[in-house]
């Protein structure tokens, strides 16, 4: 199938086109129906508090997403009234939108959603500030504010009511789709004159959007009780397809090799080419998987990976030499790992079998697996210090708002909510992501003023213009978590022809607009930059600390199986978790920086070097580790045999002490109960031994990072 064709199915199928369309219906519909029962002034203040809400709706369970549209709707009635009762009086006025932008920015303790929640009560305060009210008319325009906000989440809860699975399906969908071009990353690593150093970077990058896509599936299913409750059904099919996607995604990252040693062997015989096209097949085969799941629709396999396979097989097996034993031994590892690729892509197939029976034994405690939000005040207060992230950030939220609402007063004709909304969103906690929205924004209100000028000038069909605007309106939505530029260029015209309608003139709102835009990110880029700047290189240390202990945690696992100690299958899974997500985000502060001024940027190449070595490390223990409890390897060693997997343990507490001097000394590790010993395996001591080397060379780029 064409490539753009396809791309367009995955659009017209996700959960951002979805949650886009909905929100614009959501937020349209009210101003509609009261425009044409001539009240269009109150229906866009119940439009008004639709928008508002709808920072709220994003993904996760929906019992979450309800609380917190309920949370947003009580505090934007709430702060309805106050600015209402205040905007006579100008600076307290000013006063309430600096200590808000604090106190509401600070409400990120509790989470993203939590402070999506502040964003809405701030929004309605810097929409407000150039609307005068008698004061007879606030409480009707704040319950006009509470009636779209309740709107929305009405809206909302209807549709999940008669499609209950369909956020999971989209999410799980997209997730298989992010492992499918990981594994096609993977298939880079064969190819004849491939750049490994390149194709590590993009792998580690891709490493992080599997990460956040798996969290994403997490919270969806994990945190709703519906779903993991069920024994049988779609939401029980979803619960152990996400398990076995989980699983394959694991199989996909143990398949490591030394790629330069292999493509001296074996790159000229032309065989590597002929594994890279195999698993570019099966990366098609998940994608389709995916998208099969994504659009909610069956799928049958006609793809025959078994074909391929044998024709891999009877490759090496040409290759093999009697007078040289062993030679092609890395290259049947190879084929192996790809039959048990095979093999989980079958097992994920059973998702499209309603009748299949469901294993036993796979039941998992989901709770662990995702974290639990508490909400009490002593948070708060923990983080009412500098070395806070959250409360640097809402220091320099409170300065930019007070600087963008003091710089409007001064400049006369222009509108100061514009100005301080544009604060509001483009003052982000990291400054590589303010300095990308700064940009995106900037460029994006310079081309959206463009082409709302021209249309407007081209078009006087009111009708059409309409059209225009809810198609805008509809892209601007839908790409708001995809492509931030093209939300603000189709955002920009959409508020132009809304304007029109009102009576403006659209050059000088254009005029205003592009100014305003331009202030507020200049005021927001400075804060950012100037004030308690916020560089990654800071907060490096906490990352590498997260990935050395979960590391070791997945070391001391591979001990305990060794030495025959029982360890259970879900206290596995959690310390993969472990890995995973904390590399996931050491890969995503390492691209942060590298976004931000040379100067800010602490040794990268060593930074990049520990992130690739963690990979490595964390790939050949789960290889080890899940062949053990898989039943596909047998191995109990004596610890006399585990020499080398102490000294990697040794290696990497050594690493976390460099790091953190408060952290303990490492305690012995011993098996819980004693089994007889087995003749040792020389290719695992030969791996433990690998091992150990990878561990010491950690501990080497760590000292580096710390010069």
């Amino acid at each position: 199938m064409n490539e753009r064709v396809r791309s367009f199915q995955y659009f017209f199928t996700s959960q951002e086109f979805s949650d886009g369309l909905r929100t614009t219906l959501s937020i349209l519909l009210p101003g509609l129906v009261l425009g044409l029962l001539g009240e269009l002034t109150n229906g866009l203040v119940v439009s008004l508090g639709a928008v508002c809400v709808s920072l709220t709706d994003t993904p996760g369970p929906m019992v979450h997403k309800r609380n917190g549209m309920l949370a947003a709707t009580c505090l934007i009635g709430l702060m309805a009234i106050i600015t209402g009762f205040l905007h006579p009086f100008h600076w307290l006025l000013g006063v309430e939108v600096v200590l808000c932008s604090f106190v509401f920015t600070m409400l990120l303790v509790y989470g993203n959603r939590a402070g999506a929640v502040g964003t809405a009560g701030l929004l309605v305060i810097i929409l407000m500030l150039d609307r005068p009210l008698k004061p007879e008319e606030v409480l009707p325009y704040a319950g006009m504010v509470v009636a779209g906000g309740l709107w929305y989440l009405s809206v909302t809860m209807l549709l999940y009511s008669l499609r209950p699975y369909r956020p999971a399906q989209q999410a799980l969908g997209d997730c298989i789709r992010t492992i499918a071009d990981f594994l096609r990353l993977k298939a880079e690593f064969y190819r004849t004159g491939t750049n490994l150093e390149a194709d590590y970077r993009r792998l580690v990058t891709q490493q992080v959007t599997v990460s956040e896509k798996q969290d994403a599936v997490r919270e969806l299913l994990f945190k709703t009780r519906q779903t993991i409750k069920e024994s049988t059904g779609t939401g029980r099919r979803l619960v152990l397809t996400f398990v076995d996607v989980v699983d394959l995604y694991e199989q996909i990252t143990i398949t490591y090799h030394d790629y330069a040693a292999l493509h001296q062997r074996f790159e000229a015989t032309g065989v590597l080419d002929l594994i890279a096209q195999e698993i570019e097949e099966h990366a098609a085969e998940l994608e389709n998987i995916g998208f099969a799941i994504q659009a909610n629709h069956g799928y049958t396999s006609r793809r025959n990976l078994l074909a391929g396979l044998e024709k891999i097989k009877a490759r090496i097996d040409a290759l093999d030499e009697p007078s040289r034993p062993g030679h092609t031994l890395m290259l049947k590892k190879i084929l192996v790992n790809l039959r048990n690729l095979s093999q989980r892509l079958q097992d994920i197939l059973a998702y499209f079998d309603a009748n299949a029976p469901a294993p036993s034994g796979r039941e998992l405690e989901f709770g662990r697996f995702v974290a639990h939000q508490s909400f009490d005040l002593k948070q708060i207060r923990d983080h009412l210090t500098l070395q806070s992230s959250i409360f640097r950030h809402s220091m320099r939220m409170f300065v930019a708002c007070s600087v963008g609402f003091l710089v409007t007063q001064v400049l006369p004709g222009h509108h100061s909510y514009w100005v301080i909304m544009t604060i509001t969103y483009m003052l982000k906690p990291a400054f590589s992501l303010t300095k990308e929205r700064n940009v995106q924004r900037v460029l994006g209100t310079l081309a959206g003023g463009a082409i709302g000028a021209v249309v407007l000038w081209l078009i006087p069909d009111h009708r059409i213009l309409l059209g225009l605007m809810v198609l805008f309106m509809l892209i601007s939505y839908s790409l708001v978590r995809i492509n931030y530029l093209v939300t603000v260029t189709f955002m920009t015209p959409f508020i132009l022809i809304l304007f029109s309608f009102l009576g403006l003139g659209y050059v000088q709102i254009v005029e205003e607009r592009v100014f305003d835009t331009v202030l507020g990110c200049l005021i927001a880029f400075s804060t950012g930059y100037l004030l308690f700047p916020n560089w990654e290189s800071g907060q490096l240390h906490d990352y590498l600390k997260a990935v050395l202990r979960a590391n070791l945690h997945y070391l001391r696992t591979l001990q305990e199986t060794l030495t025959g100690s029982p360890v259970a299958l879900l206290d596995y899974k959690l310390a993969r978790k472990d890995v995973y997500v904390s590399s996931a985000n050491l890969g995503a502060a390492f691209q942060r920086m590298m976004s931000e001024p040379r100067g800010k940027q602490h040794r990268p190449t060593e930074v990049h070097e520990f992130v690739v070595l963690n990979h490595i490390l964390s790939s050949n223990v789960a290889s080890i580790t899940s062949a053990i409890l898989s039943g596909e390897l047998e191995a109990r060693l004596p610890l006399a045999s585990l020499k080398a997997l102490r000294q990697a343990q040794q290696a990497l507490h050594r690493s976390l002490r460099r790091l953190d001097p408060q952290e303990p000394e490492a305690a012995p590790t011993e098996p819980a109960v004693p089994t007889p010993p087995a003749v040792p395996d020389a290719q695992l001591i030969e791996q433990l031994e690998f091992i150990q080397k990878v561990s010491s060379d950690i501990n080497k780029v760590t000292e580096a990072v710390l010069k």
